[in-house]
């Protein structure tokens, strides 16, 4: 599998775009302010978007989802914890963020230890609540995609609606018991592994 991040200029938030380069099916993960980015290369590697996968549902991370469930097709996946957000456009922040708000259902609702099957790649979700209710991470084989849970070298706030310390404390924690190898692909900033973040994140430090 192959990963494409387009990082937007407003709230540097990632996007990806996870793609089998034999078989062209793909899933996005958190799509959000790169619309016509991500759709010309969709077009330009013509792709076959299986998937639209968000780890939570704060503006930055869902603005394209609805635009790009239109375009190519692709069912919308969130945690069922999640969805109290997704369909308020208040708790979710698009309200205060952008001048219309952004509310819709996702088609399918998962948790923990759920599976989805792209060919011959296997996605597993975690539920990784503490940024928001219902946050969760996304794997697939080696690669972990973490969205507001985890970053290099810090954690998502947890000051917002839905948010709670104590339950991000207990995530990272789930997270901390991950091989070390595992990469991380984060919502905001640079790609790390569980085993760098156990040594040098203060936060990840605290639960192991």
């Amino acid at each position: 599998m192959k990963i494409k991040v387009f990082v937007d200029s407003v709230m540097q938030e990632n996007s990806y775009i996870y793609y089998d380069e034999k078989t062209l099916e793909a899933i996005i993960i958190d799509p959000a302010l790169c619309l016509e980015k991500e759709k010309k290369f969709i077009d330009d590697n013509k792709l076959d978007v299986k998937y639209i996968m968000l780890t939570h549902s704060h503006a930055d991370h869902v603005a394209d989802a609805e635009a790009l469930k239109e375009y190519t097709g692709a069912p919308i996946i969130a945690n069922k914890d999640e969805r109290e957000m997704l369909i308020d456009a208040k708790k979710n922040l698009s309200s205060d963020f952008f001048t219309h708000g952004i509310e819709f259902e996702a088609d399918k609702y998962v948790s923990e230890g759920d599976k989805i099957q792209l060919g011959n790649h296997t996605f597993t979700f975690i539920d990784t609540p503490g940024h928001t209710t219902g946050g969760m991470c996304i794997r697939c084989a080696n690669d972990l995609f973490t969205g507001d849970t985890l970053f290099m070298g810090s954690i998502g706030r947890t000051d917002l609606y839905g948010g709670d310390y104590d339950k991000m404390l207990k995530s990272l924690k789930k997270l901390s018991k991950l091989e070390d190898g595992l990469k991380i692909y984060p919502g905001h900033g640079p790609a790390s592994t569980i085993g760098v973040e156990k040594e040098s994140n203060y936060y990840m430090k605290l639960v192991i």
